[in-house]
């Protein structure tokens, strides 16, 4: 695509102009300040004449349609196709990024290389030709591409297509805002439970915003929620900081939000780390388990039962998973309504179900809604 193309630049949606001519980025927690002719911490934006302009606008350095358990999202339409996209940076620095290549690329110094543009409506269009029910935006952070995912979203929500972000989190209430109410679903990153561990897995000490923008998008927008958080070997894998961690869930998620505890794998700076023991990750779970979570899984690990989703009551498999495939699917619809239920995208039906075993209700977005019906013509 090469180091120019004027449709991939667009004013910053969210920013402050000062009177030296510098700007402040107002999109992520890091609020660059940015001189005339320089460029944000995540090279994604640059000061053109005292206004920050994005510069990855419809850059798709990624695209592919993959299973919603990739990202990995465990209780919304499992088996379920997505078109997954990414373009190039990143507002943090994670030493064993296993992205790092596009995360890590300075689009405003060496170009955009081999992206490819997109328009919104070809995205959406390449969407429902591929038979997916939704767009994800993932393999870098999101909101290097705000402008450019809200407006795809807004399109996508049109058509009738579910939208999801996979996000570190560290982003401003006023980004969350923006994007918030086109988002189906919000998974996110806890890396860690105190500052020492995310400037060690990050680069940052500040993570509650994280926090709070996690709270924010559950409550504000009814927001699928999902956590995950990569157990790295000396680092964040006491028990006492991931009992904490999960308690933090538990307590202001709430019991039901799933819990994605995930192998780490050795990759650039952290290459000499080893692999996450599978009793580690054990461990992880029953500390999450213990403190009344009751979806804890287990990933990075190919055909491990830590993947399968379990009632909560009776301990049985309602939905069974092997390398990101579903096998078995005991999740029925509910016979009743109550006043708490699953996602709602449309009107008051609820889309968890229940465990075809013994009739617990799981909580998820399981089933598409009903079409609604038409008075027949007289």
């Amino acid at each position: 695509m090469g180091t120019a193309d004027a449709r991939t630049e667009v004013k910053t949606a969210l920013q402050e102009r000062l009177q030296d001519g510098s700007a402040r980025c107002m999109i992520c927690e890091r609020r660059c300040v940015i001189a005339p002719g320089g460029c944000g911490f995540c090279k994604t934006r640059r000061n053109d004449g005292g206004t920050i302009k994005g510069i990855v606008h419809g850059a798709v350095s990624t695209v592919a349609v993959t299973p919603v358990e990739a990202k990995p999202i465990f209780h919304f339409l499992p088996g379920s196709k997505w078109l997954s996209l990414g373009t190039l940076g990143c507002n943090l620095r994670c030493p064993g990024c296993q992205n790092d290549e596009a995360a890590y690329a300075d689009p405003c110094k060496d170009g955009l290389g081999e992206a490819r543009y997109m328009e919104p409506g070809e995205v959406v269009e390449e969407a429902i030709g591929q038979g997916c029910q939704g767009i994800s935006w993932t393999y870098n952070e999101p909101t290097m591409w705000l402008e450019y995912t809200l407006e795809t979203n807004e399109l996508a929500r049109t058509a009738g297509l579910y939208t999801s972000y996979v996000t570190n989190g560290y982003m401003t209430h006023d980004a969350l805002d923006l994007v918030g109410r086109y988002l189906d679903i919000y998974r996110f990153d806890l890396k860690g439970f105190s500052s020492e561990s995310y400037m060690k897995i990050a680069g940052i000490d500040d993570y509650e915003v994280i926090l709070e923008n996690a709270l924010r998008i559950k409550s504000k927008y009814k927001a699928h929620v999902e956590v995950v958080t990569n157990v790295i070997p000396g680092i964040n894998d006491a028990e006492i900081e991931l009992g904490r961690l999960a308690t933090w869930i538990a307590t202001r998620l709430g019991k039901r939000t799933p819990w994605h505890v995930t192998r780490f794998v050795p990759h650039s700076k952290l290459s000499g780390v080893p692999e996450t023991p599978v009793e580690t990750l054990d461990r992880a779970r029953k500390v999450g388990m213990d403190v009344g979570l009751l979806f804890v899984y287990t990933g990075n690990v190919p055909g491990y039962p830590g993947e399968n989703t379990y009632c909560p009551k009776c301990g049985r498999v309602v939905v069974g998973r092997a390398n990101q495939a579903i096998f078995a699917n005991y999740i029925r619809e509910r016979d009743s309504e109550d006043s708490y239920g699953g996602y709602r995208p449309t009107g008051d039906k609820p889309l968890d179900g229940v465990c075809a075993h013994c009739g617990q209700r799981i909580v998820g977005h399981w089933f598409e809604p009903e079409p609604e019906q038409s008075e027949p013509e007289e």
